[in-house]
């Protein structure tokens, strides 16, 4: 008997650190309190419940791959072409969609850093190669990032408000950035965070991308939403680039049950966006409130807050955990914390104003 071999795998894959989710605690009373994962902490609305209990009668059946209805419900709401659409598993499957048609060797993938986590995973995946730019005082620099394209360039990602820091760019800066980028370079603006954003110099994508041939937008229904366990997300671009990214869509992966439900999130869009005006106030709250409490907090238009920590990234965390509050640590850099309920906010100020490095 010959000597047992490991089957073969690709070399990217040892080197890849998989994508880590964000951790559920509990503290020796029993609380526990999760502002890890960005989630919204409502269920759906009723309206919702019904279209997925509706739709779960029929999970017999292989869900519509060309999301006929939840596309043509996209486009009515949105004021865009059905054309211009492209859906996929959450924004971050639609992410790989465009990678896999973009990313081959020799390809360059530009993008920030620290930004969504998912990118330089999804980007060595492809075939294609990381650049990364870091970030000036927690936002993208886009001068260092127009001046890092080169004739390998095949797609930049511009995260905004951006992961996991929550500042954004605003129109003058991202439009002078976008003059600057080869026209046969794509740019993916991914804007999973834009229903929490009120800055008004912060530009909407769709209002963008009209006449740029090279500008997709990417959004999500797992955040603001609060179909994050559904997974669906889409692209709108011009009619050549959906088309593009529409051929590497796995079939079947936006399911039945996740088209139901953005459907009829679309349709109660109003009464969930007044949900969003209460996690925008809970936003605004806990900073203030981290703020007086001496730690350095940059301004957030999305559904969460970052500090700063270096160092005492993971002592944080440690301290947080102990208390029943899970938050996203970043090692040496700093941790993500999202927003929830009031009552799951005052937990994370309490740990925060209890922790005794906290400056």
């Amino acid at each position: 008997m010959s000597e047992a071999v490991s089957p073969r795998f690709r070399t990217v894959v040892e080197r890849l650190a998989a994508y880590k989710p964000g951790k559920v605690v509990r503290s020796p009373d029993g609380r526990s309190v999760k502002l890890s994962s960005n989630e919204s902490p409502h269920g759906p609305l009723p309206s919702v419940l019904d279209a997925i209990a509706r739709a779960a009668g029929e999970v017999n059946r292989y869900p519509d791959n060309g999301c006929v209805e939840l596309t043509a419900e996209i486009s009515a709401r949105f004021g865009v072409p059905a054309d211009h659409v492209a859906l996929g598993c959450g924004a971050v499957g639609v992410t790989q969609m465009l990678l896999e048609a973009v990313g081959e060797p020799d390809a360059e993938v530009l993008y920030a850093w620290r930004s969504f986590e998912g990118y330089p995973i999804l980007v060595s995946l492809s075939g294609a190669t990381s650049v990364q730019v870091p970030l000036v005082e927690e936002k993208h620099d886009l001068t260092a990032m127009a001046e890092a394209i080169t004739d390998r360039t095949r797609l930049i990602f511009i995260c905004n408000p951006n992961n996991p820091t929550g500042t954004v760019l605003r129109r003058a800066e991202l439009e002078a950035f976008l003059d600057r980028v080869p026209s046969d370079c794509l740019v993916v603006l991914d804007e999973a965070y834009r229903e929490y954003v009120r800055d008004e110099e912060t530009p909407d994508g769709l209002t963008l991308y009209g006449d740029r041939p090279n500008l997709a937008i990417l959004r999500t229904f797992s955040k603001a939403y609060g179909l994050a366990g559904l997974r669906v997300g889409f692209m709108v671009a011009h009619p050549v680039v959906a088309a593009a990214v529409r051929k590497t869509f796995l079939p079947f992966s936006v399911n039945s049950l996740a088209q139901a439900a953005a459907v009829a999130s679309l349709g109660a869009r109003s009464e969930l966006l007044e949900r969003v005006e209460g996690t925008i106030k809970e936003r605004d709250r806990v900073r203030a409130a981290l703020l007086a409490q001496g730690w350095t907090v940059p301004p957030s238009e999305a559904n969460f807050v970052w500090l700063r920590l270096g160092e005492d990234t993971m002592d944080f965390a440690a301290a947080c955990e102990a208390a029943g509050v899970s938050v996203r640590p970043f090692a040496g850099e700093g941790a993500r914390i999202s927003i929830g309920s009031p009552e799951e906010n005052d937990a994370l100020l309490a740990a925060a104003e209890s922790y005794p490095g906290r400056h």
